[in-house]
């Protein structure tokens, strides 16, 4: 399917969400941010989909904000962001939320929003070329995308810190260092690797991937206590799946595990 930002693809499992505008840097806009919340709703909403792979065409995976778009009209600018971060944090949530896996997979540039989008996948592999560049404060601008939720997390509170208000560029290299990324491939073995893992993932229990997702997204904000029940209940509606117990039954038998993702 073929959207004006974004094009998607499904094979086996497997949906590929591509930034597609490579001639204006994919751009994080209005149309853009419309375009990937409705590609979250509907395939965390499809059981046949069991990972889901963000990748951009062009030289950049994205050059975040269109200034552009931004600067047209003074008095319009607060609402205009208001409506536009509606629909890139319900994006962000559904994606998070979800059972199947996210693995983001950038090359070349990636400013502001995007780097937000790379920290809140589940999995963020970046070619050699990559560099995340924060941005934000440059036109006077907080984080958004869960860039202030995932960043300090992924990163930890000071090095988040220097990130935003320095203002600061991370080469691929960094990156992985500060623990924003997986880790970094070579540049031509970046999209085959993303789909090595986005194939894993797919063949494994994508709804107990769900659930292990949602109880991390949590931890820190949760007390041991519920933290712990949350993890009971977890566990209990996992034992619920044909998977969990043909995957018992499989061990038991010696036999092979497959999953079926239900």
């Amino acid at each position: 399917m073929t959207n004006e930002a974004t094009r998607i693809a499904f094979s086996d499992g497997i949906a590929e969400i591509v930034l597609s505008r490579p001639e204006k840097g994919n751009p994080f806009d209005a149309l853009f941010n419309a375009e990937l919340c409705d590609h979250a709703s509907r395939l965390t909403s499809d059981p046949a989909v069991r990972a889901i792979l963000i990748r951009a065409e062009g030289k950049y995976f994205s050059v975040g904000a269109d200034f552009k778009w931004l600067g047209r009209d003074r008095e319009a600018l607060p609402r205009l962001l208001k409506e536009a971060t509606a629909t890139l944090h319900s994006a962000i949530v559904r994606l998070t939320r979800g059972d199947a896996p996210v693995i983001v997979a950038v090359h070349g540039l990636c400013v502001g929003g995007a780097t937000a989008l790379t920290a809140s996948a589940d999995f963020a592999l970046a070619g050699e070329s990559a560099s995340f560049y924060a941005a934000y404060n440059r036109i006077g601008f907080v984080a958004d995308g869960a860039g202030t939720h995932f960043i300090p997390r992924r990163v930890g509170s000071r090095r988040a810190t220097e990130f935003f208000l320095l203002n600061e560029t991370w080469d691929a290299a960094r990156a992985a260092q500060n623990g924003l990324i997986n880790r970094v491939v070579p540049d031509d073995a970046l999209l085959d690797e993303a789909r090595a893992l986005a194939r894993q993932l797919a063949d494994g229990p994508t709804r107990t991937y769900g659930e292990m997702k949602r109880l991390m997204a949590t931890y820190m904000d949760r007390s041991i206590e519920t933290q712990l029940e949350d993890e009971a209940q977890a566990i209990a509606r996992c034992a619920r799946t044909d998977d969990c117990w043909n995957a018992l039954q499989s061990l038991i038998e010696r036999k092979p595990i497959t999953y079926q993702g239900r």
